[in-house]
């Protein structure tokens, strides 16, 4: 049986996210993020969501746009103070959004582990700092560790390079960054693909992500270039 997972636009792409969702988000700093899909999550206005991410927004575009909409109410990320990042700050100091921050390693492992069906796993990193207080810690040969618990998504918002009908993917360079990860993470998986070409056109060896980790792919041929728009609006 073929499953043919394209869906025709971006409304139909994120249909039914409910409130209250954990949505991971791909992308590294303006690298790999699914900005029109989280515009079409905008404008379909599940709210009270709690948003995994490496930053948390930057300018006006994308999960910044999220966070301004007051859609969001918790942020698990590691770097919330990232370059022309102004709408999370302005939220955080006013009390209306949660912060958790994890190192970034740590969160790449914490999303590959709820993945691959690991329970945890004990880490060095973050260790006698305040990003252990509460955690499990134990020594293992004479350094302090801190168990780290997997993050399980609800659904991932994610960017692709090309993706074929049944939902096979490739990235392009840097974009890959967290994809893969929260595509497994999730119990709902949905892609923007700059194309989607025919069965058959990827290479077995060059698929990333399997298409048993995605459910909806939405062609978006000319995605925006959240770059391009902050040197846009810088020089306004």
């Amino acid at each position: 049986m073929i499953i043919d997972k394209r869906v025709p636009t971006l409304a139909d792409a994120v249909q039914g996210i409910s409130d209250g969702a954990v949505v991971a988000i791909s992308g590294f700093g303006e690298a790999g993020n699914p900005t029109e899909l989280v515009h079409a999550l905008v404008e379909q206005g599940a709210s009270d969501l709690t948003v995994v991410n490496n930053n948390a927004g930057t300018g006006q575009l994308g999960l910044a746009k999220l966070l301004a909409a007051g859609q969001v109410s918790k942020v698990i990320c590691s770097f919330p103070r990232s370059a022309k990042s102004v709408v999370f700050q302005d939220l955080y100091k006013a009390g209306k959004i949660e912060l958790e921050v994890v190192p970034q390693g740590t969160l790449a492992e914490r999303l590959r582990a709820s993945g691959a069906g690991i329970g945890g796993f004990f880490t060095p990193t973050s260790a006698s700092t305040p990003l252990a207080e509460g955690k499990e810690t134990r020594v293992i040969d004479g350094k302090d560790h801190v168990l780290e618990l997997p993050i399980r998504a609800d659904v991932a918002l994610i960017k692709a390079d090309k993706a074929d009908p049944w939902g096979n993917l490739t990235y392009r360079k840097a974009a890959r960054n967290f994809a893969p990860n929260m595509a497994m993470a999730a119990a709902l998986t949905i892609v923007q693909a700059r194309v989607i070409v025919g069965l058959g056109d990827i290479d077995p060896e060059q698929v990333v992500t399997p298409s048993i980790f995605v459910d909806r792919i939405v062609e978006v041929s000319d995605p925006v270039s959240e770059a391009a728009a902050l040197l846009e609006q810088a020089n306004a």
